[in-house]
């Protein structure tokens, strides 16, 4: 009898190694497959919940934040593309050109699941893809409309969504609740409510602690 997991991935949309803890969990449950069964449930958290209307720069918004050159900022975008690779999954070879704020994306993802839950993951993974693969914006309502169409979910009700600015409270509700819990940094995955994995860990490290709580419930 498989073992029921419920997973919280706690993430940003604008968030490259969110992109690659999604897919490394993906991998590692497809690797329990039979002796896990898991609920995966997308939760919200913004890396920049200031962001001004229009985004900013990404070279000048990580010269700001971290202190980085472009030089090293470009080192830094090739091993991120390449552990996506590993994992399957694809940045874009000349990064993003732009970061935005990523609210409205959080609003649809509370919508999708509460509306069709089985198709939040698959928001996310579109989402994750119009910014870090094509290059869209995540303020533009109709690359979020097609994002979630592409789940699977219905584009007319997505669209009234985002022009009516349902579930904000919803959101920033989630958002305290796992910033009042430590959650300062994302991606973070949070198995039973108990157990917690911070970062873009490998494969193996999901896995391993997949098959731990597994085995202990």
């Amino acid at each position: 009898m498989p073992a029921d997991l419920k997973i919280d991935f706690v993430s940003d949309v604008s968030c490259p190694w969110c992109a690659i803890g999604l897919a490394s969990l993906e991998q590692a449950l497809r690797r329990v497959q039979g002796e896990v069964r898991a609920e995966l449930h997308i939760q919200p958290f913004e890396l920049n919940p200031s962001m001004a209307p229009g985004g900013e720069d990404i070279t000048e918004h990580l010269t700001r934040k971290y202190g980085s050159t472009p030089a090293q900022q470009a080192a830094t975008r090739e091993a991120i593309r390449q552990r996506g690779a590993d994992v399957g999954f694809e940045f874009r070879k000349e990064g993003r050109d732009r970061i935005y704020n990523t609210f409205d994306a959080h609003r649809l993802l509370h919508w999708a699941g509460l509306e069709v839950p089985a198709h939040q993951h698959a928001l996310k993974k579109a989402l994750l893809a119009a910014y870090f693969t094509e290059g869209r914006s995540m303020e533009d309502h109709e690359v979020l409309v097609r994002a979630a169409a592409a789940a699977g979910l219905d584009a007319a009700r997505a669209r009234e969504v985002l022009a009516s600015g349902a579930h904000a409270d919803a959101v920033r509700q989630q958002e305290r609740f796992y910033t009042d819990r430590g959650i300062h940094a994302v991606p973070a995955v949070v198995i039973n409510d108990r157990h917690l994995i911070q970062g873009g860990q490998p494969p193996e490290v999901f896995e391993q602690a997949l098959r731990q709580v597994a085995a202990g419930s």
